[in-house]
């Protein structure tokens, strides 16, 4: 490395480097530069299998967070809860599902992007109060926990895990006011972020959205039983029928009573973020009425009409690429083929003993179908580049099975800047088109050519114009311009790429 060039050890161990068609990178995982998936939260309110429906609902939400997994149920008296570290099919047996009984039920998937990676952080959090059980399950970041917490702990709070979940668990004990909905809604007005919340105690489940509407979160009914979730492809895996979504700065509160809707703010400036149509989100989930796939086609057409490039074959990094690279191919009519294949039952490869053995695993984990690309010219589409590690590896793996071209077609615009929204993204400096032209990115990751979905492309695709009421999105990892405040975040978002240089070119 020459004088003066930052480079970040823990993640590249050796530089990109472009000689002919090929290129290496000596450290990580094949899918290690990939956006980690927030968490999801599923709830059942009025039937008397609710265990069973979240354990199904949350399968279908396992996309959205493999590190922990955790259902609460209510029987009207008490709690029965269990959590555990893994997967959703590891945490949950049918002798544990039997023991949680009860008509309610919220349950939890999680990637931690706030709090430590434990038992303790997984949900729904359990707390006890003076009205008495309380279990919280929420999907997003609170962006001024920080702040909150140390004022609590300054006032004589006692925290027992560092998820910033349980500072609202805090503010809903700590309030004045004199019913749960209340104390709720006095907790809500006081945090800022991306939340969907499910708030349950014995006899009452609230559900409550951010005043943005950044996350996701959907209305369901199985006869006459409610349904809440994170997508509304859980719905779909129970049998239920999605009602609605939730809007933003909404509450839904459900008892003996029935179910009715509250407010605890006016809707803000609208933002759901712009990651779930083109990668977060199962292809077969609706979001404000828009169908995943259908909008992922569209990117894949406009990306066509924009970046074309005459070419052999068509074909999509696995999954959330798949229905963009349709999109493009049916747009240019150069044919889509399944040039690339994943495999899902491989351990993670960063763990093997030497370098060799590391890069065997990541061919074990993405295979080139030589028979497919072999000779041929190949458009290989994906969703974004974050550091850009896949996307070197894979169009390596593209030559070494013979393609004679290949062209990079991105259906997002370039990702330039963190996510403080329950994202798990890296820093700023790690972000290759925080400090890369396209020209530059195009020849690290070994590409022929590479084009990005422009933004407005991007919008017109998704449907939701931006002009029409309430059908904003949030757009700041590739425009840099957050909708709500960053409190606990100020020093990482006032720190602009300068001269930061993460990677080396030899040209």
């Amino acid at each position: 490395m020459s004088d003066g060039v930052n480079k970040t050890p823990s993640l590249w161990t050796g530089d990109f480097y472009n000689e002919g068609h090929r290129g290496a990178l000596h450290d990580g995982d094949l899918f290690s530069d990939k956006l980690k998936e927030e968490c999801g939260v599923f709830g059942v309110y009025g039937h008397s299998e609710a265990a069973n429906l979240c354990y199904y609902g949350l399968h279908a939400l396992q996309h959205r967070g493999q590190e922990s997994a955790g259902i609460c149920t209510s029987d009207g008296t008490q709690f029965s809860y269990h959590r555990g570290m893994g997967l959703v099919k590891e945490v949950f047996t049918n002798d544990v599902l039997r023991k949680l009984v009860g008509g309610g039920a919220i349950a939890h998937v999680r990637y931690s992007t706030a709090g430590e990676s434990r038992i303790q952080n997984a949900q729904p959090l359990i707390f006890k109060y003076r009205d008495g059980d309380l279990a919280i399950a929420t999907n997003g970041n609170i962006t001024n926990a920080q702040v909150i917490r140390k004022r609590l702990e300054e006032e004589g709070s006692i925290f027992q895990t560092t998820s910033d979940t349980e500072v609202v668990a805090h503010l809903i004990a700590r309030s004045r006011k004199p019913t749960l909905v209340e104390s709720v809604k006095d907790a809500m007005v006081q945090i800022e972020g991306a939340f969907a919340f499910l708030i349950q105690t014995n006899n009452q489940l609230i559900a409550t959205l951010d005043a943005n509407g950044l996350r996701p979160f959907a209305v369901g009914k199985l006869g006459g039983a409610y349904l809440f979730a994170s997508e509304t492809c859980a719905f779909d895996a129970v049998g239920g029928q999605y009602v609605c979504d939730v809007e933003p700065g909404e509450m839904y509160i459900l008892d003996e009573t029935g179910m009715r809707k509250d407010r605890f703010a006016a809707p803000k400036r609208r933002a759901i973020c712009a990651m779930e149509y083109i990668y977060f989100a199962r292809p077969d989930s609706d979001i404000d009425g828009f169908n995943i796939h259908s909008a992922r086609k569209r990117m894949g057409r406009q990306l066509a009409m924009e970046s074309f490039v005459d070419a052999d074959v068509v074909t999509g990094v696995p999954d959330s690429s798949i229905s963009a690279a349709i999109g493009f191919a049916e747009q240019t009519g150069i044919p889509y083929e399944l040039g690339l294949i994943k495999n899902r039952y491989t351990g993670r490869t960063f763990i093997q003993p030497s370098q060799e053995l590391r890069e065997q695993g990541v061919k074990m984990k993405l295979s080139a179908v030589r028979k497919v690309v072999e000779g041929k010219r190949v458009i290989m589409i994906d969703d974004s580049i974050v550091r850009g590690t896949t996307s070197l590896r894979i169009v390596n793996l593209l030559r070494e099975a013979g393609a004679k071209e290949v062209h990079v077609r991105i259906s997002s615009p370039p990702f330039k800047n963190p996510c403080f929204y329950g994202i798990d993204t890296p820093s700023r400096k790690e972000l290759i088109a925080s400090s890369h032209t396209v020209e530059e990115i195009r020849k690290l990751i070994n590409a022929d050519s590479l084009h990005f979905l422009s933004k407005d492309g991007m919008i017109d695709s998704i449907g939701r114009a931006a002009n029409e009421i309430n059908r904003g999105h949030c757009l700041a990892c590739f425009d840099d311009d957050y909708p709500t405040p960053l409190t606990d975040n100020v020093p990482a978002v006032a720190k602009k790429p300068t001269e930061e240089i993460i990677l080396k070119t030899v040209l």
